[in-house]
């Protein structure tokens, strides 16, 4: 059986680098199991925004640092996905769903990821995928 794969939210890397965040052990415990983390490309640049906002700069460079020696893919986001994350975020626009929760959606279709981690859940409660299925959300 093949080892699962998911896709993460920048809620995710939040808790999982923040020994303050509220989702820090439940984070952390999640990681530890046998999965593929496959991180948008996008998800790097809001979290790494969020955690010098939240936190302050000094932070930035051990995540960089953490990020660089875990297990987790970086996956860019490409032109087909984003005209993807605009046909989303039309579909949806009453709800106002999140750029790059739009842009994990796509990847979700594109690379048939069935599953997100994230602590995050408004936006991707609601769609669903092309099939009419929702995704799974972790953990």
């Amino acid at each position: 059986m093949a080892t699962p794969r998911a896709l993460i939210d920048s809620s995710y890397l939040y808790a999982l680098s923040d020994i303050k965040d509220k989702y820090h052990s439940q984070a952390k415990a999640h990681a530890g199991k046998p999965f593929i983390g496959v991180v948008p490309d996008i998800v790097l640049t809001e979290v790494t925004h969020g955690l010098n906002r939240l936190i302050g700069h000094h932070v930035i460079v051990p995540f960089l640092q953490m990020f660089a020696a875990s297990a987790f893919e970086l996956q860019s986001v490409t032109k087909d996905d984003l005209k993807q994350a605009a046909v989303i975020m039309a579909k949806y626009a009453s709800a106002r769903f999140d750029f790059v929760d739009c842009c994990i959606m796509a990847l979700s279709e594109r690379l048939t990821i069935t599953q997100v981690c994230t602590f995050d859940r408004r936006d991707f409660i609601i769609y669903r995928r092309p099939n009419g299925e929702p995704l799974e959300l972790l953990p």
